[in-house]
């Protein structure tokens, strides 16, 4: 059922974007295609710019693949699934190099990109309420056995991040639903609702969220828009930067943000989330938590998401601010400095934000 690949065809829509490959070494090598050269974009301008060639990755920190390509994988409760998928199918997931998994993901993954030939043979038409959902998704957390584990991976199997979750079509709309993980409060759906409501109180840009049957929280999908696919990328795979351990400052990340947009106005979203993130507590701002989209030939920040307070990396932000991981509003300024960010935009944002946030 799962071949081992040595060459797979990436594309977007119809357009073949390129095809990877493996090398002795097992790390990808990548090559444009010839017409995508010629109406195309680059998928990932740090590092993948658009000219012909070949492409090889580096090692690490994603396992010798690009990191545009890795924000295609699963990671955390998508791997799980996908993992505990082959294992019954009696395959062994340590098997699959990344261009096998690649190939798992085919068109059902975040974003626009795509994976041929693609390997996953599964698909569900079914429609179940979201509480048929949650306790499937419990009884994976309690390992217990489930005879829906197929349609779980259908919905879920491309997802990234550690907490449950499933991808729905509600009313012809393409919404995100959360559940519980065993270490989150009972109430996290009604926390991360509220501080989503928070955040775009305080001027942050969010794609529509809502609170499912009073409980799960649900945000709608900004890689989808009136039926098109929406090319995404996250800090993570732009900067070749893990999620899994502290690797950057928002110092970083504002200069990307300005190289890759050329837009101040785009600097300030992201300077605005990171006053928000300190004043709220929010630790877990790894640089997966990040991303960017391009639409209409322009990169631009995506929406916010994963914004509620959170302990992060032993206890300090996991991006950090002006080298800091407990950081102070002051260290904020030293960013702004840092990246000529204009000042009186700064303490604008920092007074913006201070005012809509509650007073304690």
């Amino acid at each position: 059922m799962v071949e081992n690949l040595k060459l797979i065809e990436v594309c977007l829509g119809s357009a073949r974007v390129g095809r990877l490959a493996l090398s002795p070494d097992r790390r990808c090598l990548f090559e444009y295609d010839a017409g995508w050269i010629s109406t195309g974009f680059s998928l990932s301008p740090f590092y993948l710019p658009l000219k012909s060639g070949l492409f090889t990755a580096r090692a690490e920190p994603f396992g010798g693949l690009f990191g545009v390509f890795d924000d295609s994988l699963p990671d955390g409760w998508g791997k799980l699934l996908i993992d505990r998928w082959l294992i019954s199918k009696g395959i062994k997931p340590i098997t699959l190099s990344v261009l096998d998994r690649l190939s798992l993901v085919g068109s059902g993954g975040m974003g626009a990109l795509t994976y041929l030939p693609a390997q996953n043979d599964l698909s569900s038409e079914a429609i179940h309420p979201i509480s048929f959902y949650a306790d499937e998704v419990q009884k994976i957390l309690n390992d217990d056995y489930t005879g829906s584990l197929e349609e779980l991976v259908n919905k879920a199997g491309s997802s990234g991040g550690a907490r449950p979750k499933v991808m729905v079509s509600i009313n012809g709309q393409e919404w995100l639903i959360k559940f519980r993980a065993s270490s989150d409060p009972v109430n996290v759906g009604l926390i991360e609702y509220e501080y989503s409501l928070l955040a775009k109180k305080c001027g942050i840009e969010m794609a529509e969220t809502h609170l499912f049957e009073d409980k799960y929280f649900g945000v709608r999908r900004f890689d989808r828009e009136e039926g098109k696919r929406i090319h995404m990328h996250s800090a993570a795979g732009l900067l070749y930067a893990s999620h899994r351990l502290p690797s950057m400052d928002y110092t970083d990340l504002l200069k990307a943000t300005l190289i890759l947009t050329r837009d101040i106005n785009e600097a300030e979203k992201i300077f605005r989330l990171m006053i928000f993130n300190v004043l709220i507590g929010n630790k877990d701002d790894h640089a997966k938590n990040f991303s960017f989209i391009y639409r209409n030939r322009h990169w631009q920040v995506s929406p916010a998401y994963d914004l509620l307070p959170s302990e992060g990396f032993n206890g300090n932000h996991t991006t950090t601010v002006n080298g800091s991981g407990k950081p102070l509003l002051s260290d904020c300024m030293e960013v702004a400095k840092a990246v000529a960010f204009p000042l009186k935009t700064a303490d604008r944002v920092i007074r913006e934000v201070k005012e809509a946030l509650p007073k304690s």
